[in-house]
């Protein structure tokens, strides 16, 4: 029989199995259904050990020897393997293994950078709004070999992930989206942009060379960045909108070294593929030493001015995200450049006001 190979996709892993898609995490509850959960994680996990260290394969009844389980319950944690973490198997002669491309080298860190990079997962949940397998996971591994008070912290993050509404079609377009931009192919998307006035647009098909995942901190969500083939330029697509995603075999050259992250920094938050718009504003003293203190855009420079208020100016794409910044300074900021922007902000607080009008 010849060798089979089960699942085109990547799930990198390296000792312990995250649950999949819309599944559910070993969490710090021990009712009988979570610890079920966690025994089952847990021993697809050990599947997955074995298979990494057999690479010739093994079969369906002595794993289950190794396991104290059924040949059946086996079986069903090798389908499993695939089926749920989309990990690429392959069976030849009745025997089953992973595909070497499932596993990136271990990473050893020293206490002081896991807690970095844990800092960094922990921001990422915060702002999570979906549940993500693989980011379950990244803390799940994370976890391993931790102080105590640290790996309680993981504990309670991933009991915060649990709560996220699932959604399989958007967890299924990221994988595809990670493979595309790891292995530098196009993708063709079918994008459904913004609702504008009520008014939906027709969803368009897109050629795109992935360049950036990135997370937004002002909407809670994921970007696909990339060239736009048919638009000519780089383009910003929310993967919430994205309706369908198709690998193509075309590769593509990755950009000059350094230029989408010099694009990058002009970005307010995400958007990078509007025109440079220099933004000057006026905060009340009230606000001026929080404004100070933190570096909103790698552009900013500030002058405190002698009766207390402070001028902050920003060159940045495009004023479309800077402008919910600044509305939530509410009538402690003043726009005073550019006109177009004073106006708009002019014109959403007089209508807010309105609202409130007895």
């Amino acid at each position: 029989m010849p060798r089979q190979s089960h699942g085109g996709r990547y799930f990198r892993l390296d000792g312990r199995v995250c649950s999949s898609r819309g599944g559910v995490m070993a969490g710090t509850s021990d009712d009988p259904e979570t610890t079920a959960k966690r025994d089952r994680v847990a021993r697809l996990a050990r599947v997955a050990n074995l298979l990494r260290h057999n690479p010739e394969g093994m079969r369906a009844e002595d794993i289950g020897i190794r396991l104290g389980v059924s040949k059946r319950t086996a079986y069903r944690d090798l389908v499993a393997l695939e089926g749920e973490l989309q990990m690429p198997t392959w069976s030849e002669g009745g025997r089953w293994g992973i595909l070497d491309s499932s596993f990136l080298p271990p990473l050893k860190l020293t206490t002081s950078e896991a807690m970095a990079v844990f800092l960094a997962t922990r921001l990422m949940v915060r702002y999570a709004d979906k549940y993500d397998p693989d980011l379950a996971s990244a803390f799940e591994k994370l976890s391993e070999g931790l102080p105590g008070p640290l790996t309680e912290h993981v504990a309670r993050s991933l009991d915060v992930l649990q709560r996220a509404s699932r959604a399989p079609d958007f967890v299924e377009h990221v994988h595809t989206l990670t493979r595309a931009w790891a292995e530098r192919r196009v993708v063709e998307i079918g994008y459904a942009p913004a609702v504008y006035e009520g008014r939906a647009a027709d969803v368009r098909k897109a050629t795109v060379r992935p360049f950036l995942i990135e997370p937004s901190t002002q909407t809670h969500a994921l970007y696909l960045i990339g060239f736009d083939e048919e638009r000519q330029g780089l383009r910003t697509f929310k993967i919430e909108r994205i309706r369908s995603v198709t690998v193509t075999p075309r590769a593509f050259e990755p950009p000059e070294a350094g230029s989408v992250e010099r694009l990058m920094r002009g970005a307010w938050d995400i958007i990078a593929d509007q025109p440079a718009t220099s933004v000057v504003v006026r905060f009340s003293s009230a606000v001026a030493s929080r404004v100070a203190e933190t570096v909103w855009h790698s552009s900013q420079v500030f002058e405190t001015q002698q009766d207390g208020t402070l001028i902050w100016r920003a060159t940045v794409s495009g004023t479309i995200e800077v402008r919910l910044w600044i509305l939530s300074w509410g009538d402690d900021a003043t726009v005073l450049e550019p006109e177009a922007l004073r106006s708009d902000i002019a014109a959403t607080l007089s209508r807010a006001s309105a609202h409130y009008t007895t």
